[in-house]
């Protein structure tokens, strides 16, 4: 039976435990569980980070744990009851585990590692913290390091500023605001800005010394030297070097290592130097032999010095090397550092290039006790202390110190009859009062343990040598007396004994004889000569004598004659036990001169400070000594003097000292009776004050009198316990006394001087410190009453001096701080005081730090909930005087703007921060009864009007995110909760008063606009937080946007008809409002647009105001990030669901269908913007939006917006074009006005003229760049006419240059034609604007579909690539997935007329083929009825679909929408037709441009013909003649007689071509080539035999060659003539090869394997920059030799075309596979052809007949397609030298001209480099001449085999061929005139390296082709001429059309027009249809 648990309420999961058992709950080791019941070793209950699920789950895989549970029952809440670190350190490890692998994710491997490592720290502290062990100190120390972890890592990771006190995290729900406000404020400033430690350390450790010639021991000594007060500041680390110049003790690191301690900040600039003087232990002499004297001295080595300003630019703890500078001037030695500071080092040797000292300096920070802790290592391994000289800046009581500083100064010494100086030795004894040497008390250094004696290094041959050597004597107290420094000097020799003769000696007594000691200062001893042998032991002897000179014991005649020799030393006593001052002495001792009492008194002022701490307590026993023997006459005089000592006291050196005197008056301070003398005297003082003109002394006492008010105290406590407390009464009316005088004097105005006030405000500064003693003799109530009467008596006119105010109010915040305004009876007492200088103060705003400070302190012990009286009536008080000069003050500061200084702004943002709390405080304590007092308070609605249009706007001021920094989160959530309590009460005035006839709108604004910012505010956004600062934030706060949410909803419906103010200015925040995803909100607020628009309609009939606001603001809120798919929903549902019962229904559903369609786009539109780099998806979603705005908004500025959006896309796309066609929708919008016009987005303020003439110019420079230059032209000519309207030639200049520059690039350039993709969009995960649709896409430049395809799959990684061109079905409609259905499809241009012409350049064509183009179309085969085995084209139909699209491309976007599709299907004897037209044009174009020599080698000419004629032979136009030549079919489909009929004519027309062809090929082909044109000429025989043609001749007679249009064409000057191949005649009447075209050939092996590709079935040739226009033929398979067609026919089509007619519809989807792949092929690449403009010639036009069709619905172009490059395997070297051997081709013979002759210049060849790059390998063809026009069509070469037939393996000579249009003229020369010049055609892939012109190589398809274009490196440029030959036209020929415009005249009947007739005009056309 399952029990409720007890005691088992909390426990961590030890085990996982995976819940397969009936209501299992499943948990993951280390998730913390709260448990509900227990039964039989299971426990039921939940896991805490997961609660709503509970389950059961084993008691064996939880630990428990303890816990305390509050609100026991349903709602129980469990706390564990472990330490709060140990809590935090768990829940934050949590959260953090989480974000750390986030991190891994984001590649932030360097905070990842960081953090990995502080995770690791973090959990080795917290189990030293779980297993209890740790002492006190250590578990504090331990928590530090835990807490300043947490803190760092929650800063890294962007998590919040945890408040704690202590270590431990606070509840902002058990501390006030303001102290909430305090913790938070340290812990950003400690993490903003760390405290400069007022103390440093140097950690020095010596490394070696390197230098060449060491031999010697060395002694190195360490100081540090203040160059500028030129002394040395610290003491000297000593330590010794062995012969390698290494340290002697590597293994005592303390003897090699030392701490510099306690350096001041002012130490730590650049002219204080650490210095290193080298002493070499070793031979006077270096250089000296090593057995010349064994006598070691120590000599002069070396010096370096480095500034310790280099250590503070960074720790640095890389070894320095030091620059060692060796003495060349001994004399010199004791300044050499001073000299090398100086820059005076030239006169120094430095001891080797590569010398100097090593050594690793560091700077450490912080007080030593903490430096002890951070780098305990260093202490541990030992380190040597080097304290500065003398004191510390502070000293420390306790601090035992007496060391004696001797610094070795200099010396004058006699030659003593040698001829040389001497070398002169001072070895230094210290000598007790015994005459015994003390041992060990002379320190050379730290690093270095005392010695006995002292020997001083040694200069040579040096009378008055200088040493300057410091040595520290810390010689004990007890020592002092009596003892003396005795110092002896010896000659050193330098001979072979070199031994140490004595020559003289000094000595120096250490304490006088009336006990100071040796005072500071330098001495000039005396030297007493003495011989070697002279007992000095006996100090009796010499102690008699004089010392220093000066000082004469006696009339010694001794002592006169030493006096030409001297010795200089100085010395510097830091002791504190002993002293030099002889005053201090006599005060100590004025019992034995009572007469000197006076005298010594007054001397103690000008004793050092230092003098009287040292001897602080005897000195104030001395003082109430005297007082006590006699207080009439010492009274005042000892009150000075303890006002001295008080006051010596406040100094920062010696403030330590204070708690020494409070030990002293505590435990040791005697008097009794000092009490009266003291109150007597300071009332005295008191009183004089108001008279007084000279105040300094007075302030002395005032400053004075919180130790003057201890020593009364104390002594009237002693007093009172000595006598039972006798005259109490007295002594309580000597202090009224004393504070009437304080008060009387307080209460003056100073009048003039400002002497008066000052006093007052030095009695001010130090009164509050008065309190704590009185508390000591008097009740809380009295004191409280006395300190309110004291401060009461301030004057508050407020003209006096403003520094007097300031103090004042230092006072009452002293007063606040202090421990009498704790006591809640003493605080009632002084609030109004308090808060009366406070309302005063920030009345004038003044001093509002100060103010700030106070009233925080006032809240801070005012805790939340505290429901005592005492804490109501203050609140009352506080509310009543400080609420609404509170709210001003914080307006006024507030508005101000911020200070440029960062540390002033800190200060402005601290006290801001800081009233703001002392507010957010007041309003929490505030109860119901406050509230309500509050709102009676107010006399008139308008003072509650205004009180409450103040306060909403403090709030609103309050939730700005810069009012607390970003990490505050804590600070937030207690301010929100604070001011939502508040709203909730102030809503119900707002209701009660302002509502009905007393509206006020201006109140009821502010209202809403803060409940929608506060909903709004970041900070309460609860879906970005982590889920366990979610739980806490729910559990304290709960939600708080939801019940601001429901007070918004209640308000707006108490509004009534007052609603319709609020509309439509609201819409927009409640937007913003809803679009927050939470749903309880959003069902409160969504339903009151519902209420807008029934409010709305009441007023004005429609809710026209409330959609175009709604509108307006979804675009931008949703741009923002805000709203989802969810609000979409509910939005619509929720509406939907409240109007179904309004009369307005049909409207409001309107309204709400338009708002939805929009939020679809704008979240497509918000969704495809996340995306990184521009692509399809981002640009269609933007037309989407923006077709919208137009179409369905009718919103103009939208509209304009994303117009400039979508330009900016494609731009950064590099569509040109498509940005072109962009902004003209803007500029449609546009007139050629003056109106003004605003600043719009990036436009400037200016005219409608301008801005449109600004986007026509920036539209011609995109289409320019997008090789659109036909539109441009349009738009030069529209802006022309305006600045020819306006007579602005200089533009109109320009603007008719930049024209015809189009035009030259029309002619000149390059220009790729793209390939065009079908792409359909099914199943529902694609964003709205695509889903279940098919588009048209216009493909990038080089662009092949697997290239598009993968494209596409890239664009949408999750979708699925359907492997069929079939309409997928419902099915797939309604999937919920992606599927893609991509394949190529055929332009159709619109426009015929420019394509049909002849003469005019496939430069101009191409454009017209690829742009405007609205239809597209795509050819399936199928097999319909049986199908024939032996022939399949009886059966093989075409099913045709055309696809309109809604715009045409190109456009506003790379992809529109198909609109409509029409399907058709085409009979197997119209596709014959179609076949055999394209490939008669073919065959025509490739004669006629081998003929003009367009063509560098005949192979395309070759392959062409070997595919048609071999295809024949092996069965190819056979196959059409079994089909429906037969008379089953002819019977069968009487419908087809014409049809049939025509299918002959061309298939005799062919044979007509082929013989042409063959006499042209004849020519033309190279040697090596022979045997196979003698092949084709056999086997052209065999094929016209097989079509039953005997006689050419007579078969031309009988019926002549149909031409395109299927009618003859006649030349006008025509006669009957016969065809001959070598030219001896001429052919009357034109030749189908009078009619080139831009021809496609394909690239095959000419061998006997079967052709590598075939672009299609169909046969329709293939566009180099279209995968599927080549379309599947029927012809293929059977009419090839080999009666199949090639491995990769299928991949043209799609599948159901491939390898079998009908593929089931069974669909296949595979995300590897490729849509439908096209054919691996080389590409085209055109090269730039100019021609000499003289070269240049105009020709005739050929009629509309151009190509021949077979579906009178098939217009020409329909049939054009693109040629592509190729390469031939029968190139070769040989054929191209053949070539240019054979010189200038000549064209087969034409008729003469009747009338007219070309001109000679018109002929000739201009010979120019070709432009073309150059292979590495040079061909001996000379280059072609270039070409007027850059050819820009990819017309040239194909590699489709389909356009060869199969050569040697039989394809089809009858596959259909789709040529460009022809452009073809009839030209007419005499036989010897030279033909064309010929362009330099587009390079084309030849083996032959020869002809090597470079060319842009496309990406490859993925599978070389068999004839692998990947072995072909080189390419040659292939001729491509513009006619066959010169044209013969007497009249003027005719101009190119214009671009873009239709020509209105064309030829009629296929008659050539005789009459040139007018200049065609275009036809007018909207710059918006372009």
């Amino acid at each position: 039976m399952w029990i409720p648990t007890e005691h088992e309420k909390y426990g961590v999961v030890i085990a996982s435990f995976r819940g397969t058992v009936p209501y299992g709950l499943s948990l993951e080791i280390g998730d913390t569980v709260q448990i509900l019941e227990k039964c039989d070793g299971w426990y039921r209950g939940f896991a805490l980070k997961n609660p709503n699920i509970k389950g059961i789950f084993p008691s064996s895989y939880v630990h428990l744990k303890n816990a305390c549970v509050k609100n026991k029952g349903q709602f129980e809440m469990v706390i564990p009851t472990e330490d709060s670190v140990i809590t935090e350190m768990t829940s934050t490890l949590r959260d953090w585990g989480t974000m750390w692998k986030q991190l891994y994710v984001r590649n932030e491997g360097d905070l990842f590692h960081r953090l990995w490592h502080i995770m690791n720290e973090i959990l080795d502290l917290r189990r030293q913290v779980l297993v209890g062990h740790l002492t006190h100190d250590r578990m504090k120390d331990v928590k530090r390091h835990i807490t300043a972890r947490l803190d760092w890592g929650n800063e890294q990771l962007g998590l919040d500023l945890v408040p704690r006190k202590e270590y431990a995290m606070v509840d902002p729900e058990d501390i006030s605001i303001t102290e909430l406000y305090r913790l938070m404020e340290h812990r950003h400033r400690k993490k903003d800005t760390p405290v400069q430690a007022s103390s440093h350390h140097l950690f020095v450790q010596m490394k070696s010394l390197m230098c060449s010639n060491l031999g010697e021991e060395l002694e190195v000594i360490f100081s540090l030297f203040d160059s500028k007060e030129n002394r040395p500041i610290s003491e000297r680390f000593f330590l010794r070097l062995n012969r390698n110049g290494l340290p002697k003790a590597p293994d005592k690191p303390e003897r090699h290592c030392s701490l510099f301690v306690d350096l001041g900040s002012s130490e730590l600039r650049k002219d204080v130097y650490i210095t290193v003087h080298i002493i070499r232990i070793g031979r006077m002499g270096a250089g000296e032999k090593k057995n010349a004297c064994s006598v070691q001295y120590r000599r002069p080595f070396g010096c370096a010095v480095l500034s310790i300003a280099d250590l503070l630019t960074g720790e640095t703890k890389d070894d320095l090397i030091l620059k060692v500078y060796m003495c060349n001037t001994e004399s010199e030695w004791y300044q050499i550092h001073e000299n090398i500071i100086k820059k005076l080092n030239a006169r120094y040797n430095l001891t080797g290039s590569n010398a100097g000292l090593a050594v690793s300096l560091q700077l450490l920070h912080g007080d030593i006790e903490q430096i002890r802790r951070e780098y305990s290592s260093v202490f541990s391994h030992g380190v040597s202390i080097t304290r500065k000289l003398g004191f510390s800046n502070i000293i420390m009581p306790g601090e035992m110190r007496n060391d004696l500083y001797i610094t070795i100064e200099r010396g004058e010494f006699e030659k003593g009859g040698k001829s040389v100086a001497r070398n002169v030795e001072v070895t230094m004894f210290i000598v007790d009062s015994s005459g015994q040497t003390l041992k060990d008390f002379i320190s050379f250094g730290s690093g270095e343990p005392p010695a006995s004696e002292y020997h001083s290094f040694v200069l040579y041959h040096n009378n008055s040598p200088r040493w300057s050597e410091l040595l520290k004597l810390p010689i004990p107290v007890d020592k002092f007396r009596g003892a003396h420094i005795r110092f002896e000097f010896r000659h050193c020799s330098t001979k072979e004994k070199g031994e140490k003769k004595l020559f003289g000696f000094s000595f120096v007594p250490l304490m006088q004889e009336d006990g100071r000691t040796l005072p500071d200062g330098t001495h000039e001893l005396i030297v007493h000569k003495c011989e070697e042998n002279t007992n000095l032991q006996d100090t009796t002897r010499y102690l008699k004598l004089p010392f220093s000179k000066g000082i004469f014991l006696g009339n010694n005649n001794q002592a006169m004659k030493a006096t030409k020799e001297s010795f200089c030393i100085t010395s510097f006593l830091c002791s504190t036990k002993l002293t030099q001052n002889g005053d201090m002495l006599d005060l100590l001792k004025w019992r034995t001169h009572p007469d000197k009492i006076t005298g010594c008194l007054s001397k103690l002022k000008e004793i050092d400070g230092s003098e009287i701490v040292k001897f602080l307590q005897d000195t104030l026993d001395t003082l109430f000594g005297i007082l006590d023997e006699n207080s009439q006459k010492y009274g005042s005089k000892v009150f000075d003097s303890l006002v001295h000592i008080i006051n010596l006291l406040q100094d920062s050196k010696f403030h330590h000292f204070k708690p020494v005197m409070d030990t002293y008056i505590e435990s040791h301070f005697a008097g009794a009776l000092a009490y009266r003398d003291l109150i007597k005297v300071l009332k005295w003082y008191v009183d004089r004050i108001t008279e007084a003109e000279r105040q300094e002394h007075i302030q002395e006492v005032l400053k004075a009198q919180e130790y003057i008010f201890k020593y009364i105290v104390q002594s009237r406590r002693l007093f009172s316990l000595a006598t039972g407390g006798q005259n109490e009464e007295e002594f309580r009316c000597c202090i009224q006394e004393l504070l009437m005088s304080v008060r009387f004097f307080l209460s003056q105005e100073s009048k003039g001087s400002g002497a008066l006030s000052q006093s007052q405000a030095v009695f001010l500064s130090s009164f509050p410190a008065v309190y704590s003693e009185l508390l000591k003799l008097f009740d809380v109530r009295e004191v409280a009453n006395l300190v309110q009467d004291t401060l009461g008596s301030l004057p508050t006119i407020l003209h006096v001096d403003d520094s007097l105010q300031a103090i004042k109010l230092q006072c009452i915040g002293k007063t606040v701080e202090s421990q009498l305004y704790t006591n809640p009876d003493s605080r009632y007492i002084l609030l109004p005081v308090v808060l009366h200088h406070l309302h005063i103060h920030l009345q004038e705003q003044k001093d509002l730090i100060m103010c700030a400070r106070i009233l925080s302190n006032v809240f801070c012990l005012i805790k939340k909930n505290s429901s005592e009286k005492s804490v109501l009536e203050e609140i009352d008080v506080i509310v009543a005087s400080l609420l609404d000069i509170l709210l001003r003050t914080i307006l006024e500061i507030t508005s101000r703007p911020q200070p440029s200084s960062s540390a002033m702004r800190f200060q402005f943002q601290d006290v801001t921060g800081e009233f703001v709390a002392c507010l957010l405080s007041l309003l929490r304590q505030m109860t119901d009864r406050h509230y309500q007092q509050l709102l009676d308070s107010f006399n008139t609605k308008e003072e509650l009007r205004d009180f409450l249009l103040q306060i909403f706007t403090v709030f609103r001021i309050l939730i700005r995110p810069e009012m607390f920094p970003k990490d505050w989160t804590v600070m937030r959530l207690v301010a929100n909760n604070v001011i939502i309590t508040t709203v909730l009460y102030l809503s119900d005035a707002l209701r009660k008063n302002f509502l009905n006839e007393n509206f006020d709108y201006k109140i009821w604004d502010s209202y809403f606009y803060l409940a929608v910012i506060f909903i709004n505010q970041l900070c309460l956004q609860l879906e970005m937080f982590t889920p366990s600062k979610k739980k806490k934030v729910l559990e304290k706060y709960g939600d708080m946007r939801v019940t601001m949410g429901c007070e918004i909803f209640s308000m707006w419906q108490n509004l009534g008809e007052h609603k319709l103010h609020f509309i439509p200015a609201l819409i927009g925040p409640f937007l913003e409002v809803t679009l927050i995803p939470q749903p309880d909100l959003r069902n409160v607020m969504i339903p009151i647009f519902h209420d807008m628009m029934d409010w709305e309609q009441r007023r004005s009939g429609n809710f026209k105001q409330v959609e175009a606001k709604l509108i307006d603001k979804l675009d931008s809120l949703m741009s923002e990030g805000k709203g989802d798919e969810t609000y979409r929903e509910l939005f619509n549902s929720i509406l939907l669901k409240k109007i179904e019962r309004e009369t307005w229904r049909e409207s409001g559903v309107s309204l709400i269908a338009t708002v939805t369609r929009l939020m679809e786009r704008l979240l497509d539109y918000r969704d495809c913007m996340k995306m990184g780099e521009v692509d399809g998806k981002k640009i269609g979603c933007t037309v989407s939006l923006l077709n919208f705005y137009k179409t369905e908004l009718n919103k103009e500025e939208m509209y304009i917006r994303y117009i400039h959006k979508l330009y900016d896309l494609h731009l950064k796309a590099q569509n040109f074009t498509e940005a072109a066609y962009t902004l003209l929708l803007y500029d449609e919008l546009l007139e050629w006005s003056d109106r003004p016009l605003r600043e719009f987005l990036t436009y400037p303020m200016q005219t409608e003229w301008q801005r449109k003439e600004h986007l026509h110019l920036t539209i011609i420079q995109n289409f320019d760049r997008g090789k659109c230059w036909e539109n441009g032209i349009i738009l030069c000519r529209k802006i022309a006419e305006q600045y020819e309207s306006y007579y602005d030639y200089r533009n109109l200049s320009k603007m008719r240059m930049m024209e015809a520059s189009l035009y030259d690039k029309i002619m000149d350039q390059q220009r790729l034609e793209p390939e065009f993709f079908r792409v359909g969009f099914y199943g529902k995960k694609f964003p709205f604007f695509l889903r279940n649709k098919e588009f048209v896409c216009r493909g990038h430049d080089y662009e092949r579909l697997e290239a598009f395809q993968q494209r596409m799959l890239n664009e949408f990684p999750h979708a699925i690539a359907m492997q069929h061109a079939n309409q997928p079905d419902e099915t797939i409609f309604q999937a919920e997935a992606q599927y893609l259905q991509i394949y190529a499809v055929t332009p159709i241009p619109e426009s015929q007329e420019v394509l049909q012409r002849e003469g005019v350049p496939d430069n101009i064509k191409s454009f017209y083929k690829v742009n405007h183009i609205w239809k597209f179309r795509y050819d399936r085969p199928f097999h319909k009825g049986t199908k024939d085995k032996e022939n399949e084209f009886k059966s093989l139909w075409v099913e045709r679909t055309s696809l309109y699209l809604v715009q045409s491309l190109p456009g506003i976007s790379r992809w529109f929408e198909v609109e409509k599709r029409e399907v058709v299907e085409m009979s197997p004897l119209e596709n014959a037709i179609e076949v055999l037209e394209n490939k008669n044009q073919q065959l025509k174009t490739l004669i006629s441009q081998c003929q003009t020599r367009q063509m560098q080698n005949i192979n395309p000419l070759t392959m062409c013909l070997n595919g048609v004629i071999d295809a024949a032979v092996n069965g190819g136009v056979s196959r059409y003649q079994e089909a429906f030549f037969v008379k089953e079919y002819i019977l069968s489909h009487p419908e087809d007689g014409e049809k049939i009929a025509r299918l002959r004519e061309l298939m005799l027309e062919q044979a007509q071509i082929l013989e042409f062809g063959l006499a042209v090929h004849e020519k033309f082909v190279p040697q090596d080539m022979r045997p196979l044109h003698k092949k084709l000429v056999d086997q052209f025989f065999v094929m016209k035999s097989s079509l039953g043609i005997q006689e050419f001749s007579a078969c031309m007679q009988a019926s002549p060659v149909h031409f395109p249009n299927g009618s003859p064409r006649v030349c006008r000057n025509s006669a009957p003539a016969s065809v001959s191949p070598d030219g001896t005649r001429v052919i009357p009447r034109r030749s189908p090869l009078s009619y080139p075209a831009v021809n496609r050939y394909s690239s095959s092996s000419l061998s006997s394997q079967a052709s590598a590709e075939v672009s299609n079935i169909t046969g329709q040739s293939e566009s180099s920059d279209e995968v599927f226009n080549m379309q599947p033929s029927p012809s293929t398979s059977s009419l090839s030799s080999t009666h199949s067609a090639s491995p990769n026919v299928t991949s043209s089509a799609p599948s159901s075309a491939r390898a079998s007619p009908l593929l089931s519809d069974k669909h296949k989807h595979s995300r590897e596979n490729s849509c439908l792949s096209p054919r691996d092929r080389p590409c085209s690449a055109i090269y730039p052809t100019p021609v000499e403009p003289s070269q240049r010639m105009l020709f005739n036009h050929i009629g509309d007949g151009a190509l021949p069709r077979s579906d009178p619905n098939l217009s020409a172009p329909e049939k054009a397609v693109n040629p592509t490059p190729s390469s031939w395997s029968l190139d070769s070297g040989k054929e191209a030298k053949n070539m240019s051997d054979s010189g200038k081709l000549i064209s087969p013979p034409v008729p003469p001209r009747p009338t007219q002759t070309a001109s000679p210049a018109r002929h000739t060849t201009s010979v120019s480099p070709s432009p073309a790059g150059r292979s590495p390998l040079k061909g001996s063809v000379q280059s072609f001449t270039p070409s007027p026009v850059e050819y820009h069509s990819p017309g040239l070469i194909s590699n489709s085999p389909v356009l060869s037939g199969s050569y040697s393996s039989g394809i089809s000579s009858l596959s259909r061929c789709s040529t460009s249009e022809t452009s073809g003229f009839e030209n007419q020369v005499n036989e010897q005139s030279v033909p064309l010049p010929v362009p330099v055609p587009v390079p084309m892939p030849v083996p032959v390296p020869s002809y090597g012109g470079e060319e842009p190589v496309r990406k490859e398809s993925k599978t070389p082709p068999p004839y692998s274009v990947y072995e072909r490196t080189l390419r040659r440029p292939v001729p491509l001429p513009h006619s066959l030959s010169i044209p013969v036209t007497p009249e003027p020929p005719a101009l190119p059309p214009k671009p873009l415009a239709a020509r209105s005249s064309h030829l009629e009947n296929g008659a050539r027009r005789t009459d040139p007739g007018p200049r065609p005009r275009p036809l007018p056309r909207k710059v918006s249809q372009l």
